[in-house]
């Protein structure tokens, strides 16, 4: 394989590996975005099933001793319909997913910089041999 061919495949590698590294970093960005709504939105809770009229319940995050966190007390069911687990959960899972998208980004990106790198570095190389010759001939 010459290395023109090789160089062109490398860069096909790594702008795959860049693409799955912006993949990832979207799916943490909407895990990040769904744990916001989990926290940030005011929500319903029904008592049973088919509840004509449910509980207004506020956000997790923006209250205190509010609805959403000591509604157990008074027999209010919003804090049992979004509890804490399940917001963290979803933002412990976008931990990884972030950083193992960050590192395949950078990667991608990096790999891609070097290989430009060394052909700029072969085109000047070819340039200096070609006036070396036309200097020695002359």
């Amino acid at each position: 394989m010459r290395s023109r061919e090789y160089d062109l495949d490398f860069r096909e590698r790594a702008g795959r590996t860049r693409a799955w590294g912006i993949g990832l970093l979207s799916l943490a960005a909407l895990l990040w975005a769904w744990c916001a709504v989990l926290l940030l939105t005011p929500y319903e809770a029904e008592r049973k099933p088919d509840d004509r009229y449910p509980d207004a319940c506020e956000s997790r995050l923006l209250t205190e001793y509010g609805t959403a966190n000591e509604g157990v007390r008074h027999g209010d069911y919003c804090a049992n319909e979004r509890d804490w687990p399940e917001a963290l959960a979803v933002l412990g899972l976008s931990i990884p997913v972030s950083v193992v998208g960050v590192a395949l980004f950078m990667t991608g990106t990096l790999s891609r910089r070097m290989s430009a790198h060394a052909e700029a570095m072969r085109e000047l190389d070819r340039i200096a041999d070609a006036q070396a010759a036309r200097s020695a001939t002359a």
